[in-house]
Protein backbone atom coordinates (compact mmCIF):
# COMPACT_ATOMS: atom_id res chain seq x y z
CA UNK A 1 0.00 0.00 0.00
CA UNK A 2 2.90 2.49 0.88
CA UNK A 3 4.47 1.88 -2.88
CA UNK A 4 0.14 2.47 -3.96
CA UNK A 5 0.05 5.59 -1.95
CA UNK A 6 3.95 7.14 -3.49
CA UNK A 7 2.65 6.15 -6.89
CA UNK A 8 -0.42 8.15 -6.68
CA UNK A 9 1.61 11.05 -5.29
CA UNK A 10 4.12 11.16 -7.93
CA UNK A 11 1.35 11.36 -10.54
CA UNK A 12 -0.20 14.28 -8.72
CA UNK A 13 3.19 16.50 -9.04
CA UNK A 14 3.60 14.92 -12.65
CA UNK A 15 -0.14 16.32 -13.22
CA UNK A 16 0.70 19.76 -11.67
CA UNK A 17 3.72 20.26 -13.43
CA UNK A 18 1.92 19.89 -16.79
CA UNK A 19 -1.13 21.91 -15.70
CA UNK A 20 -0.90 25.66 -17.15
CA UNK A 21 1.07 27.72 -14.48
CA UNK A 22 -1.16 31.02 -14.52
CA UNK A 23 -1.50 33.82 -12.26
CA UNK A 24 -4.34 35.98 -11.68
CA UNK A 25 -4.88 39.55 -11.13
CA UNK A 26 -8.19 41.22 -9.85
CA UNK A 27 -9.32 43.47 -7.51
CA UNK A 28 -12.75 42.37 -6.88
CA UNK A 29 -12.26 39.26 -4.17
CA UNK A 30 -15.28 37.52 -5.85
CA UNK A 31 -14.49 38.19 -9.32
CA UNK A 32 -10.93 36.30 -8.59
CA UNK A 33 -12.62 33.11 -6.94
CA UNK A 34 -15.03 32.83 -9.92
CA UNK A 35 -12.07 33.16 -12.36
CA UNK A 36 -10.00 31.08 -10.04
CA UNK A 37 -12.79 28.23 -10.47
CA UNK A 38 -13.13 28.36 -13.80
CA UNK A 39 -9.09 28.04 -14.43
CA UNK A 40 -8.65 25.19 -11.97
CA UNK A 41 -11.58 23.24 -13.04
CA UNK A 42 -9.97 23.03 -16.59
CA UNK A 43 -6.99 22.11 -15.49
CA UNK A 44 -4.58 25.50 -14.81
CA UNK A 45 -2.43 25.76 -12.18
CA UNK A 46 -2.96 29.09 -10.45
CA UNK A 47 0.49 29.78 -8.54
CA UNK A 48 -0.53 32.94 -7.25
CA UNK A 49 -3.11 35.93 -7.62
CA UNK A 50 -2.90 40.07 -7.56
CA UNK A 51 -5.07 42.83 -6.15
CA UNK A 52 -3.21 45.67 -7.87
CA UNK A 53 -1.44 45.53 -11.16
CA UNK A 54 1.85 46.94 -9.40
CA UNK A 55 1.45 43.05 -7.50
CA UNK A 56 0.51 41.13 -10.67
CA UNK A 57 3.98 42.51 -12.19
CA UNK A 58 6.03 41.15 -9.35
CA UNK A 59 4.21 38.39 -9.06
CA UNK A 60 5.41 37.25 -12.82
CA UNK A 61 8.69 38.09 -12.67
CA UNK A 62 8.61 35.91 -9.56
CA UNK A 63 6.89 32.46 -10.45
CA UNK A 64 6.82 32.85 -14.76
CA UNK A 65 4.09 32.15 -15.13
CA UNK A 66 2.29 29.90 -18.73
CA UNK A 67 -0.01 33.06 -18.69
CA UNK A 68 -1.67 35.79 -16.58
CA UNK A 69 -5.48 36.45 -16.98
CA UNK A 70 -5.79 40.30 -15.67
CA UNK A 71 -8.72 42.85 -14.96
CA UNK A 72 -8.13 45.88 -17.32
CA UNK A 73 -9.22 48.38 -14.40
CA UNK A 74 -6.56 47.29 -11.62
CA UNK A 75 -5.78 49.80 -8.98
CA UNK A 76 -2.95 51.60 -8.99
CA UNK A 77 -0.67 50.12 -12.39
CA UNK A 78 -3.91 49.76 -14.66
CA UNK A 79 -3.78 46.64 -16.43
CA UNK A 80 -2.35 47.93 -19.74
CA UNK A 81 0.80 49.50 -18.05
CA UNK A 82 1.22 46.66 -15.85
CA UNK A 83 0.71 43.95 -19.73
CA UNK A 84 3.08 46.55 -20.90
CA UNK A 85 5.85 46.02 -17.83
CA UNK A 86 5.23 41.92 -17.53
CA UNK A 87 5.84 42.18 -21.59
CA UNK A 88 9.11 43.66 -21.41
CA UNK A 89 10.15 41.37 -18.54
CA UNK A 90 9.23 37.76 -19.66
CA UNK A 91 8.26 38.38 -22.96
CA UNK A 92 7.14 34.79 -23.33
CA UNK A 93 3.98 35.10 -20.84
CA UNK A 94 0.55 34.90 -22.14
CA UNK A 95 -1.48 38.06 -20.95
CA UNK A 96 -5.06 38.10 -21.47
CA UNK A 97 -7.03 40.96 -20.41
CA UNK A 98 -10.69 41.53 -19.37
CA UNK A 99 -12.31 44.35 -19.41
CA UNK A 100 -15.92 45.47 -17.52
CA UNK A 101 -16.88 46.92 -21.39
CA UNK A 102 -16.11 46.62 -24.30
CA UNK A 103 -13.42 48.96 -25.56
CA UNK A 104 -12.04 48.90 -29.19
CA UNK A 105 -9.69 51.54 -28.40
CA UNK A 106 -8.30 50.25 -25.24
CA UNK A 107 -8.42 46.89 -26.77
CA UNK A 108 -6.01 47.64 -29.47
CA UNK A 109 -3.84 49.47 -27.09
CA UNK A 110 -3.70 46.15 -24.63
CA UNK A 111 -2.47 44.35 -27.63
CA UNK A 112 0.34 46.84 -29.01
CA UNK A 113 1.35 46.63 -25.15
CA UNK A 114 2.04 43.06 -25.55
CA UNK A 115 -1.56 41.42 -24.56
CA UNK A 116 -2.71 38.01 -26.34
CA UNK A 117 -5.97 38.55 -25.29
CA UNK A 118 -8.45 40.90 -24.47
CA UNK A 119 -12.26 40.29 -23.54
CA UNK A 120 -15.41 41.49 -21.91
CA UNK A 121 -15.57 40.78 -18.03
CA UNK A 122 -19.20 39.42 -19.77
CA UNK A 123 -18.00 36.20 -21.30
CA UNK A 124 -18.69 33.04 -19.41
CA UNK A 125 -16.09 32.40 -17.13
CA UNK A 126 -15.65 28.67 -18.72
CA UNK A 127 -14.95 30.24 -21.89
CA UNK A 128 -11.78 32.52 -20.51
CA UNK A 129 -9.56 28.86 -19.65
CA UNK A 130 -10.71 28.38 -23.29
CA UNK A 131 -9.67 31.72 -24.60
CA UNK A 132 -6.20 31.32 -22.44
CA UNK A 133 -5.48 27.83 -23.99
CA UNK A 134 -6.22 29.38 -27.76
CA UNK A 135 -3.75 32.56 -27.13
CA UNK A 136 -0.95 29.75 -25.89
CA UNK A 137 -1.38 27.92 -29.50
CA UNK A 138 -0.46 31.27 -30.85
CA UNK A 139 -4.46 32.45 -31.65
CA UNK A 140 -5.83 36.01 -30.44
CA UNK A 141 -8.20 35.88 -27.74
CA UNK A 142 -10.06 38.87 -29.06
CA UNK A 143 -13.82 39.55 -29.77
CA UNK A 144 -14.89 39.65 -33.90
CA UNK A 145 -15.09 43.41 -33.06
CA UNK A 146 -11.99 44.01 -32.03
CA UNK A 147 -10.53 41.81 -34.65
CA UNK A 148 -11.90 43.94 -37.57
CA UNK A 149 -11.21 47.04 -35.79
CA UNK A 150 -7.39 45.50 -35.53
CA UNK A 151 -7.74 45.23 -39.57
CA UNK A 152 -8.99 48.80 -39.73
CA UNK A 153 -6.70 49.69 -37.78
CA UNK A 154 -3.55 47.61 -39.71
CA UNK A 155 -5.51 49.12 -43.16
CA UNK A 156 -5.18 52.66 -42.06
CA UNK A 157 -1.09 52.02 -41.05
CA UNK A 158 -0.11 50.07 -44.09
CA UNK A 159 -1.24 53.11 -46.31
CA UNK A 160 0.16 56.14 -43.96
CA UNK A 161 3.51 54.24 -42.26
CA UNK A 162 1.72 55.34 -38.40
CA UNK A 163 2.30 53.07 -36.25
CA UNK A 164 5.41 51.47 -37.89
CA UNK A 165 8.58 51.27 -35.10
CA UNK A 166 12.01 52.19 -36.15
CA UNK A 167 14.29 49.59 -34.96
CA UNK A 168 16.63 51.89 -33.06
CA UNK A 169 14.33 55.03 -31.75
CA UNK A 170 15.06 56.22 -28.28
CA UNK A 171 11.48 57.40 -28.45
CA UNK A 172 9.28 54.64 -25.56
CA UNK A 173 6.56 52.66 -26.95
CA UNK A 174 4.11 55.40 -25.09
CA UNK A 175 5.99 58.59 -26.68
CA UNK A 176 5.55 56.72 -30.24
CA UNK A 177 1.46 56.45 -29.27
CA UNK A 178 1.52 59.99 -28.70
CA UNK A 179 3.25 60.73 -32.33
CA UNK A 180 0.74 58.64 -34.17
CA UNK A 181 -1.91 60.70 -32.50
CA UNK A 182 -0.28 64.29 -33.24
CA UNK A 183 0.09 62.81 -36.68
CA UNK A 184 -3.50 62.32 -36.73
CA UNK A 185 -4.36 65.96 -36.19
CA UNK A 186 -5.26 64.99 -32.54
CA UNK A 187 -5.00 67.62 -30.10
CA UNK A 188 -3.32 67.41 -26.77
CA UNK A 189 -7.46 66.88 -25.16
CA UNK A 190 -7.94 63.71 -27.99
CA UNK A 191 -4.69 62.64 -27.10
CA UNK A 192 -5.37 62.12 -23.51
CA UNK A 193 -8.92 61.04 -24.06
CA UNK A 194 -7.36 58.20 -26.38
CA UNK A 195 -4.82 57.08 -24.43
CA UNK A 196 -6.50 57.39 -20.92
CA UNK A 197 -4.19 59.86 -19.42
CA UNK A 198 -4.21 63.38 -17.73
CA UNK A 199 -3.64 65.92 -20.28
CA UNK A 200 -0.13 67.07 -17.99
CA UNK A 201 0.87 63.23 -19.00
CA UNK A 202 0.54 64.14 -22.29
CA UNK A 203 2.28 67.30 -22.60
CA UNK A 204 5.23 65.97 -20.41
CA UNK A 205 5.31 63.43 -23.37
CA UNK A 206 5.24 65.35 -26.14
CA UNK A 207 8.09 67.62 -24.50
CA UNK A 208 10.12 64.10 -23.71
CA UNK A 209 9.63 63.01 -27.75
CA UNK A 210 10.23 66.85 -29.12
CA UNK A 211 13.75 66.44 -27.04
CA UNK A 212 14.74 63.37 -28.37
CA UNK A 213 13.69 63.75 -31.71
CA UNK A 214 15.52 67.43 -31.44
CA UNK A 215 12.38 69.37 -32.59
CA UNK A 216 10.50 72.75 -31.85
CA UNK A 217 6.79 71.92 -33.15
CA UNK A 218 4.58 69.14 -34.19
CA UNK A 219 4.71 69.58 -37.87
CA UNK A 220 8.84 69.27 -36.91
CA UNK A 221 8.00 66.28 -34.96
CA UNK A 222 5.70 64.86 -37.61
CA UNK A 223 8.72 64.82 -40.36
CA UNK A 224 11.27 63.81 -38.03
CA UNK A 225 8.88 61.00 -37.26
CA UNK A 226 8.63 60.16 -41.16
CA UNK A 227 11.83 60.25 -41.74
CA UNK A 228 13.03 57.54 -38.94
CA UNK A 229 10.22 55.34 -40.59
CA UNK A 230 11.79 55.78 -44.14
CA UNK A 231 13.86 52.54 -43.92
CA UNK A 232 10.86 50.01 -42.83
CA UNK A 233 8.29 51.37 -45.33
Amino acid sequence: MHLDRNSEDDTAIRDEDAAIRSVLADGDPLARRTLRDALRSDGFAVVAEATSGREAVELCAFYRPDAVVMDANLPGMDGIEATRAIHQRVPTICIVLLASAPDDTLGLRALGAGAAGYLSKGVEPHLVPRAVRAALGGEAAISRRLAMTLVESYRRTSRGGSGLRPVRSELTDREWEVLDLLASGARTDDIARALVLSTETVRSHLKNLYRKLGVRSREEAVKEALRLRDPVL
